[in-house]
């Protein structure tokens, strides 16, 4: 089953998933029936509380998981098709990582995975880095990551392909409210370029600042869907925002707004405390006080911002997809058989009892350098890297 029309990036039909026990019979409904349409272009909220269904769905979608009854379509065919699951990335609820690598050459092993040349690998490493905040400790191991410095990594590699559908699951788990802000605006720049983006979260106000469109599920069914907007206006209430005025004026406009037989409530207006933190953190930078984390420029205004996550993408794609590197299958290696004599000597020879020698290890001082070392070091995790990921790639490409 294909998408002929191309309208939908994902798209389910009464899809299910129930686990069942040892015995075959069923257990747990985590999903049922369900009906969804997720447009092109569309930044997408999955929503519930935990044990609703989201994440199962989510693996259904990536075909991790194989549904008992329905059908997922995802950008118009099956997730297992590799020319679809290559432009897709996914950030699963916990990120999985090699902790002896670093970040650069984590994020490398990523770029080699999905095949892309060196050159295409390091312009969009070196700005995924700069983008998550991790520039600065590119080089140490994330195994010594906190959970957010993790999950910083964890959205990069989800990245490094330019995908065309990014599937985040808790995407800000873990995340100091500055990274989680951090977040939001690169899904609305995604958004903005024209990317597919499937969030999947049961922190509500970050859908709801992000999102076009929601599905809240529950229970394996959607309860509700619709756009944000539409779901939380309050048509039966209407709010005025002004600049502070006097006591007199108040008056007025409570007489008024009594005189037409409605209730009224005046007060002033709350900050929100994610801009309250997010000050408080820039005074701090202002007066260039250290620290140990992750690099957040909260110095910078709204447009700024808004301009430096845009030079970041415009850096991941501007490198020519075409010059990636392409594996090659080499012929299969031609075998030879051998005739071998038989030699009658040769089990004596192997048993029989030869005296001990006595060897003197002469004891030799190390004549390389620290720098020397660690070249060697990391040419053996290069030539790791090589095998695990096809060892035909023209790095020079």
């Amino acid at each position: 089953m294909v998408d002929t029309n191309g309208k939908y990036a994902i798209e389910t039909f009464a899809l299910t998933k129930i686990f069942k026990d040892w015995w075959g019979r069923n257990k747990v409904v985590a999903v049922e029936g369900l009906d969804l349409q997720i447009r092109r272009k569309e930044i997408f909220g999955l929503l519930g509380p935990n044990g609703s269904g989201k994440t199962t769905t989510l693996k259904m979608l990536l075909s991790l998981l194989h549904p008992t009854k329905g059908k997922a379509l995802v950008l118009g065919g099956d997730s297992r098709d590799p020319k679809i699951n290559s432009k897709i990335g996914f950030l699963p609820e916990e990120s999985y990582l090699y902790p002896y690598l670093n970040a650069r050459e984590t994020l490398d092993f990523y770029g080699r995975l999905f095949g892309l040349s060196g050159k295409i690998r390091k312009v969009r490493v070196d700005a995924l880095l700069e983008m998550v905040g991790l520039e600065g400790m590119a080089n140490r191991p994330v195994g010594t990551f906190s959970k957010g410095m993790a999950r910083r990594i964890g959205l990069a590699q989800s990245l490094i392909n330019d995908p065309e559908l990014l599937i985040l699951d808790e995407p800000t788990s873990g995340l100091d409210p500055i990274g989680t802000k951090q977040i939001k605006d690169l899904i609305v720049e995604l958004g903005r370029r024209g990317k597919t983006v499937l969030l999947c979260s049961h922190l509500l106000a970050d859908a709801e600042e992000v999102c076009d469109r929601i599905a809240i599920m529950y229970g394996g069914r959607i309860q509700r869907l619709g756009a944000v907007g539409q779901l939380l206006e309050k048509s039966d209430k209407r709010q005025i925002t002004t600049d502070a005025v006097s006591d007199e004026v108040m008056r007025k406009i409570r007489e008024i707004i009594i005189a037409s037989g409605c209730d009224v409530k005046i007060e002033a207006p709350m900050e929100k405390l994610e801009s309250f933190f997010i000050e408080i953190v820039r005074q701090a930078q202002q007066q260039k006080r250290p620290t140990s984390g992750a690099v957040n420029r909260v110095d910078l205004t709204d447009e700024d911002i808004t301009k430096t996550v845009s030079d970041v993408l415009d850096r991941l794609v501007s490198t020519d997809l075409s010059e990636a590197a392409k594996i090659e299958i080499d012929s299969p290696l031609k075998v030879e058989s051998v005739k071998v004599e038989a030699n009658e000597g040769l089990l004596e020879n192997l048993t029989a009892t030869v005296e001990p020698v006595k060897i003197e290890i002469e004891k030799v001082e190390p004549k390389q350098g620290q720098a020397e070392i660690e070249n060697e070091r990391d040419k053996v995790k290069e030539d790791l890297l090589d095998e695990l990921t096809g060892a035909g790639e023209d790095e020079n490409a």
